[in-house]
Formats: C-alpha cells, sequence, structure tokens
C-alpha cells in the first residue's frame, strides 16, 4: 500500500473508524490491505471483443456463445489493449492479463494455431512488459475449420487430432515465452468443448483418445514452476448438452494422475453446485489449481460476477486457509449487453472487494468458536462479520492507490464511451 499523508487522505477519518472497529474483534486492517493487494487477479481478454479474437474467426462455436451488440466493440488489437489499459486504470491490486490463443497477430503471415510461436504474441508480451505485469494463456480448440464438428483432442479424425494436439503444444511453448518475459508464472488453461449434443452409445472411445493426446502434449518438454498447465471440465455446453468428454470426473483424474493442475469453473457444474465447496477438498490431492470465477444463471455460466455471497466464499476459502500461493484467480465472462469495460471493471473490482473482505474478516475468533463446540458463537460472528465497516477500508484503499472509488468510477468509463468507443 502507498504511503499517503494523513491530511492528503479524503476517507482517513472513516477509515480511523474503520481500523477501530475491527481492531476490536481482533484485525489489523493495515495488514489485511497489504495481503489483498499483493494477491494476484488474472482479467480475461476476451471481455473486451466478445471472444472473437484476431486470428480469423468471425463467430463463435464450440459449447459457447456471446449475446448482446453494445456499441464500441474493440475490432483491433491495438483497441483491446486500449480498452484494457483503461479497465486496468480503475481496478486496484495486482492484475494479471489472461490471453486467448486466438488472439495472436499474424501480421498477414499464413500461420494456423498448430504452428503459432511467440512471434505471434511479441505484441502482447512487449505491452505486458510495459506494464509490469504478469500474462496467462489458453490454447483455443473452439471457432475453426479444423474442428471435427465439436470434438479436437477427441476427434476420430487423425489429421484433425493431430492438428490440435500441435495446438496444444505451441501453447506451452508461448506460455515459456511469456513467463521468461514477465518474469512471473504463466497458467496455460486446456478446456476442449468436445461432446454429443444427444445421447451417445460409447462413451469411451472418444475419452481415451483424449488421454493419449494430452499425454502426448505434456510429454513436451517444459519448466513446469514457470509454466503451470491446468485442466478444466465442463459439465455441458451448447450443443454438447448431453455428454462431454472432458467432465468434472475426467478432468480431475487426469490432473490428479499427471500431476497438472485443474480448473474449477464457477459456471461449469450442476446449478445448485458452488466451487467454494470444492477448493479444499482437491487441494487435499492437488498441489495447485486454477480458479475461472464468473456467475452462472441458469444454463448460462458467463455472467458478470457480482459480489454475492458465492464470491465472498470462493475468497473466504482462499484467504482463510492461506491457499493464495496455490490458487491461482482468473476471471471469465462475457458480457456483449453492457459496456464491456464496465463489465471488467464490475467483475474485478468485486473480486477485489471479496479478497479484500476475506482478508479482514475476524477469522481466528470465529475458528476458535467452532474448534471449542460453540456453534451459536460460531455462526453469531458469521454474521456480525457482514457489518463491519468493510466499506470505508474499500474506499480509503481505493484512494491510496489512485483508484477511482465507487460512484466514480462510472464516469470515466462513460466519458471513454463517449470519447472512444462511440466513434469505432
Amino acid at each position: 500500500m502507498e504511503d499517503s499523508p494523513v491530511s492528503h487522505v479524503k476517507n482517513q477519518q472513516g477509515f480511523e473508524i474503520a481500523k477501530e472497529a475491527y481492531a476490536a474483534v481482533g484485525v489489523d486492517v493495515e495488514a489485511a490491505i497489504l495481503r489483498a493487494d499483493a494477491i494476484p487477479v488474472s482479467m480475461h481478454c476476451w471481455q473486451g471483443d466478445d471472444v472473437i479474437g484476431f486470428d480469423g474467426s468471425d463467430s463463435l462455436s464450440g459449447g459457447i456463445q456471446t449475446t448482446g451488440n453494445y456499441p464500441g466493440r474493440a475490432r483491433t488489437p491495438e483497441e483491446l489493449r486500449a480498452d484494457i489499459d483503461k479497465a486496468i486504470s480503475l481496478i486496484p491490486g495486482k492484475t494479471k492479463l489472461n490471453i486467448h490463443a486466438c488472439y495472436a497477430e499474424k501480421n498477414g503471415k499464413a500461420v494456423d494455431r498448430d504452428a503459432y510461436t511467440i512471434a505471434e504474441f511479441e505484441n502482447w508480451l512487449s505491452w505486458a512488459k510495459t506494464g509490469k505485469i504478469g500474462l496467462d494463456f489458453n490454447p483455443t480448440y473452439f471457432s475453426h475449420p479444423m474442428m471435427d464438428g465439436d470434438f479436437s483432442l477427441s476427434s476420430y479424425d487423425e489429421t484433425k487430432r493431430r492438428f490440435w494436439v500441435e495446438h496444444g503444444k505451441r501453447s506451452l511453448e508461448i506460455a515459456g515465452a511469456f513467463a521468461a518475459g514477465t518474469g512471473q508464472p504463466c497458467t496455460v488453461n486446456f478446456w476442449m468443448p468436445d461432446g454429443y449434443k444427444d445421447t451417445c452409445a460409447d462413451t469411451v472411445k472418444h475419452r481415451e483418445i483424449m488421454t493419449r493426446s494430452l499425454d502426448e502434449i505434456f510429454s513436451t518438454p517444459y519448466d513446469k514452476h514457470a509454466v503451470l498447465a491446468s485442466m478444466e471440465s465442463k459439465l455441458f455446453g451448447l450443443g454438447v448438452e448431453s455428454h462431454t468428454v472432458a467432465s468434472h470426473e475426467y478432468s480431475l483424474g487426469y490432473a490428479i494422475s499427471r500431476k497438472v493442475l485443474y480448473t474449477l469453473d464457477a459456471g461449469h457444474f450442476h446449478p445448485t453446485e458452488v466451487i467454494s465447496a470444492k477448493i479444499s477438498a482437491v487441494l487435499q490431492f492437488l498441489d495447485q489449481i486454477l480458479l475461472h470465477v464468473s456467475r452462472g444463471v441458469r444454463w448460462d455460466s458467463d455472467h458478470v460476477i457480482t459480489l454475492d455471497d458465492e464470491l465472498q466464499r470462493i475468497m473466504d476459502e482462499i484467504v482463510w486457509n492461506n491457499y493464495d500461493k496455490r490458487v491461482f484467480i482468473g476471471l471469465d465472462y462475457f458480457d456483449a449487453s453492457i459496456n464491456r469495460i464496465a463489465a471488467w471493471a464490475v467483475g474485478m473490482r468485486n473480486a477485489r472487494k471479496a479478497i479484500l473482505n476475506a482478508c479482514l474478516a475476524p477469522v481466528d475468533a470465529i475458528r476458535a468458536a467452532e474448534y471449542s463446540g460453540d456453534y451459536t458463537a460460531r455462526l453469531a460472528r458469521l454474521e456480525d462479520r457482514k457489518t463491519l465497516p468493510f466499506g470505508l477500508v474499500w474506499a480509503y484503499y481505493c484512494e491510496t492507490k489512485g483508484i477511482a472509488p465507487d460512484g466514480a468510477w462510472l464516469d470515466e468509463v462513460k466519458a471513454y464511451e463517449r470519447d472512444v468507443l462511440g466513434r469505432r
């Protein structure tokens, strides 16, 4: 946290009141702010252009869909990076950027995803180095003519399968270059939409092929400390509602047996399941995991995250269990019905609010009640935590970081929409 003279901090008085309230329940507010500020959150680049990318696709396929047509979508890499810069200026704390392979810049070269190198992402790396932020990466197993219907790594077509195997290998190499260039680890999230729309007769063969494909990809030598490969599961996707090859059980089993990370996406499970309940269970058997934090609404998994109970519980699990070095937090949603920069800002600020609030919780007192068997006190302390003056601390934190507070940041977005987005 940057030092600020007391007389120059508008929210100092409220902050002092909050400090007293938190001190009364045993919480050091300044230590909590420092801890929260250092926890990275990876912002997803694909919110800014509706997951279209720049390598030739003009529409989405492969189990995902973006709805809405709000004006101002980024059409070029330069526009997207400018929009990302604007969004980051509204977000406190350590921020990374998560990039999909379809955001390659081919510059007229006849190169496809099975042959991408760092050359197609040099502009992204240069941008990240200038901004001193880390990068994460994802192979793009959708929206491409080499998809075998809805199949990629599990395709029966050997030519198409080999194309996607090579894409996976190249993705690990690009992630290695990102890690080396930024000096920060790079997660590589493997999500494949492979599956059937209707009931299938053979649930085994595609999974055997996918396992063979993944084993070949991960047999490629790479620095496993710098490049953190992860397997993401999904319950279903659009057009693949009845059978998903990389289901939860498959992906978790693969991650544990092959010693890669497992990705928990908040919108990829049954509507009554929550990933906050899975974090500590999975980390009994894996060293590290990756999160894609989104908000499921009925069948759709990719709404802008709000500061709801589940988001807070996710961050509580990470912070209260000291998992912040074992859990990598990334956001994943794409809403084209509202201003895209505002969507980034709302989601990222909510993630950071939940992290800060988790760091401010009187967890020692809450757990002491639980350990002693006093469940009455546990419930009372959990509920009392909700009315502690978190908002005063958040306002002070934003101000000392030079970030627009709640109630003011939207004005900046509206001005940017008028002066920049509205002219596209």
